[in-house]
C-alpha cells in the first residue's frame, strides 16, 4: 500500500540529538518539512555513508525549513555510541531516532521482519505531516542526499504553485508544466 498522501503515523521515540537524549513525537515534526531516513543498522557499511552524505547538506535543508530524522531499530544509546566513535556519524547534527520495538519502522512499512531491521526507506512529509515522497532501496544501494534535496525543492515548489508540476529531473529555476488539454500529446 502506498504511503503517498498519507499522514505520518503517531509515534513517540527516544532520540540522540546534539549530545542529548530527547523524546520526539509525530507532533514535534509537524510545522516544517521532514525527511525520515530509515536505515538498517548502526555500525554498518553503507549506512554511515548515507547519513554523512545527508549531514553535508543538512544546513541547506534547514534553510528550506526541512529537518532530517534518521531512524533505525537500534536504541538511542547505540546512536550515541556510534556518534562518538565514527568520524562520519560524528558530523550528524540532525536527530537520530531509536526504534528498538520496530513500531515506527512497521508504521512506515519498511520493516524487514526476519532481520528486525529497516529497509533503506526515505519519506518526505510536508508541514502538515502528509507524505509527499516515498522511496525504498535495496540494502546494497546507497541513496543520494543531493537528489533528495532536488526532490524537496520540487515538492515545495508544487506545494506553493497550485496547478503546476515539475517534470523529470527538474532543478530549481527550470520550467515547470501546467497540465491542460493543450499539452496532451505535445510533450
Amino acid at each position: 500500500m502506498s504511503m503517498i498522501n498519507k499522514e505520518i503515523p503517531e509515534f513517540s521515540v527516544q532520540a540522540f540529538h546534539k549530545g542529548e537524549f530527547k523524546t520526539i513525537t509525530n507532533e514535534d515534526v509537524k510545522g516544517k518539512w521532514s525527511i525520515f531516513l530509515f536505515y538498517p543498522a548502526d555500525f554498518t557499511f553503507v549506512c554511515p555513508t548515507e547519513l554523512e552524505d545527508m549531514a553535508k547538506i543538512h544546513s541547506e535543508l534547514q534553510a528550506l525549513d526541512v529537518e532530517v530524522y534518521s531512524v533505525s531499530t537500534d536504541t538511542h544509546f547505540s546512536h550515541a555510541a556510534w556518534h562518538a566513535s565514527s568520524d562520519a556519524i560524528g558530523k550528524i547534527n540532525y536527530p537520530m531516532l531509536g526504534d528498538p520495538t520496530g513500531k515506527l519502522t512497521r508504521a512506515f512499512d519498511v520493516m524487514i521482519e526476519e532481520d528486525g531491521m529497516a529497509e533503506r526507506g526515505t519519506f518526505l512529509a510536508n508541514p502538515e505531516g502528509i507524505i509527499k515522497v516515498a522511496e525504498i532501496h535495496d540494502g546494497g544501494i546507497g541513496r543520494s542526499a543531493k537528489d533528495m534535496l532536488r526532490k524537496v525543492k520540487a515538492a515545495q515548489y508544487v506545494a506553493q504553485h497550485d496547478g503546476e508540476v515539475c517534470p523529470a529531473a527538474w532543478e530549481e529555476g527550470e520550467a515547470t508544466l501546467t497540465p491542460s488539454l493543450d499539452l496532451v500529446g505535445k510533450i
